[in-house]
């Protein structure tokens, strides 16, 4: 086995055959030209396209600094990073989107902001190349995400991050089926900075993220990391029982005093109605719970490995 290098980018790939091309004349370069040693770790996630077969020949061309992990299946991003965490050797590690979203060449200053003692290396996307609802909504989420977990991250979605290897032992000692990878690091980080960096339209194909996935992946962060949803929930609940037995009262009285009416049975339908729809999205959260549970408690393969190019084994490994 040869000296673990300085800096293993990390860099999950699905049906990226378009842009791979790009992606390689500008990575390279820049990792060249930072004077360090280093290894690229790709992952194929199950591409459907020809994804896996340009990794390989990538691989081949440049096998001294290229490590190629294909899964056998499409599994996520996040357990692909998760993957290729488990296969680096750097001593820092940089996670980058396929699509060149976030420009190759930023790697050398979050390398400088880790060489000064930080730990963890977040990133603010400077002039976002999405539409303005991307826009909007990622900032809403980053409102609630802060409120809700106390974790200081001005733009949760940019994949360009840097961690030291203390911290990627620790995300690796984690065995937690869903998780949001940026802010399990920061609650690991002692010295963690944002710095900004650039963004520009993808090279090529459409984001891999839907309106669901993107709810999905908020879900995960909240149940992931606070109990504040629940607890609001409880509060809700305490105050709408008290409420209602108020106006349980008030109605008693009035009753008893203006006699029987059938005016307000419509306003008892609205309230009832309200009432059940609280209680529908109180079991939905408690789900969230429950369910990260069941899929804790089950300890089936997070995924499955068909090869790995550049470490001389394949390994079915979850």
């Amino acid at each position: 086995m040869s000296a673990p290098p300085d800096l293993s980018v990390v860099i999950p790939v699905y049906n990226e055959e378009d842009g791979l091309a790009a992606l390689f004349g500008r990575l390279y370069p820049a990792l060249d030209a930072l004077g360090r040693s280093y290894e690229i770790v790709f992952v194929n996630d199950g591409s459907q396209d020809r994804s896996a077969a340009i990794l390989r020949e990538q691989y081949q061309r440049r096998p001294d600094v290229t490590r190629v992990i294909l899964f056998n299946g499409n599994f996520g991003q996040h357990l692909a990073i998760m993957a290729g965490f488990e296969h680096t050797r750097g001593k820092y590690v940089v996670t980058l989107d396929a699509d060149l979203q976030n420009p190759p060449e930023e790697i050398g200053r979050m390398i400088a902001e880790m060489d000064r003692g930080h730990d963890y290396v977040g990133t603010i996307r400077r002039m976002r190349q999405d539409t303005a609802f991307r826009r909007y909504a990622s900032r809403a989420m980053n409102g609630l995400r802060e409120r809700i977990t106390r974790i200081q991250m001005t733009d949760q979605g940019c994949m360009l991050r840097a961690y030291s290897r203390d911290i990627i032992d620790a995300i690796n000692a984690c065995r937690e089926v869903n998780t949001f990878i940026p802010a399990l690091a920061y609650t690991f980080a002692q010295n963690p900075v944002e710095i900004e960096v650039g963004h520009e339209e993808r090279e090529a194909g459409e984001s891999k993220y839907s309106i669901y996935k993107l709810i999905r992946l908020n879900f995960d962060l909240v149940t992931g990391f606070s109990l504040m949803p629940l607890q609001m929930f409880s509060l809700v609940g305490i105050a709408i029982s008290v409420m209602s037995l108020l106006f349980v009262v008030f109605l008693a009285v009035r009753r008893i005093v203006v006699g029987p009416e059938a005016e307000g049975l419509f306003t008892l339908f609205g309230i009832a109605f309200f009432l059940i729809g609280i209680t529908l999205f109180g079991i939905g959260l408690l789900g969230e719970y429950v369910g990260r549970i069941y899929q804790q408690v089950r300890q089936r393969p997070r995924y499955l490995i068909q090869a790995v190019l550049g470490d001389g084994e394949d390994r079915p490994d979850a």
